[in-house]
């Protein structure tokens, strides 16, 4: 994609994606609740290109779902409670999104495509669109797969059973706990989580900061392409912090 947008896309239009502002942050939101982890991915490409705000990163990372919303609907849950927790994901996402950029704004820089392909090694000058495309998956691909991997089998050892006695509808406690599970890069987390809520075991506020703090394979690409490793834990820092006050303060209302 990286690659396309290079080729196919002048520096103006893709300048236009990072000072969309708010307008960016929105459709963010909107993009991230789509039942995938795949735009969270993408997410973290455009970013580290500075195609996208901080604000924008954000928003998507927090309306993430991976397989929540098939683990919900298999579930038989009421069609108006998963439109709440939709709704809900939508809102808080948009929130954090836009004060991020408010907080932390960063002046307007160029689109950096250049700067990423000399970095993965990519080839990308003269020789098309599809070796520097397929090289530049190649590698995001193998680092998930190692990294999945190894999550599977910590996740396997340990059980559900280690998570539910963890999080066990503990308030305050439950939430931190919850959004740092979310952190795993790995769908895993987000099918025990909801399944957890679903089978009674943890408290609304804690599904929705485990759920919120869960970007999938986000994270694992943004630390695999983002060479920054300071502005990468600022990133987690937030999204977990996010999640964690999203979740207690559910909790206590709802």
């Amino acid at each position: 994609m990286l690659e396309w947008l290079e080729r196919k896309s002048s520096e103006k239009s893709l300048n236009l994606v990072g000072k969309a502002g708010k307008l960016g942050t929105i459709v963010g939101a909107f993009a991230g609740l789509l039942p995938q982890c795949g735009f969270a991915a993408a997410a973290s490409n455009f970013y580290a290109v500075k195609a996208i705000s901080l604000g924008t990163l954000i928003a998507v990372f927090l309306t993430t779902s991976d397989e929540m919303l098939p683990i919900l609907i298999s579930n038989t849950v009421e069609p108006l409670l998963i439109v709440k927790i939709l709704a809900l994901k939508l809102f808080l996402g948009i929130f954090f999104g836009l004060l991020c950029d408010v907080l932390f704004r960063r002046p307007s820089l160029p689109v950096d495509v250049e700067t990423l392909c000399e970095q993965e090694d990519c080839h990308c000058d003269g020789t098309g669109i599809v070796k520097p495309a397929f090289v530049h998956s190649l590698k995001i691909t193998l680092f998930v797969l190692l990294v999945t991997l190894v999550l599977n089998g910590l996740l396997t050892i340990l059980g559900e059973s280690f998570l539910n006695d963890i999080i066990f509808n503990r308030p305050i406690l439950g939430p931190i706990t919850s959004a740092f599970v979310g952190l795993v890069p790995n769908c895993s987390a987000s099918v025990a989580i909801t399944q957890l809520y679903v089978d009674g075991a943890m408290s609304f506020g804690s599904m929705m900061a485990g759920t919120l703090s869960g970007a999938g394979v986000g994270l694992l690409v943004l630390f695999r392409i983002n060479h920054n490793r300071n502005e990468n834990l600022k990133i987690v820092t937030i999204l977990y912090v996010s999640a964690v006050v999203s979740g207690i303060l559910l909790d206590f209302f709802y």
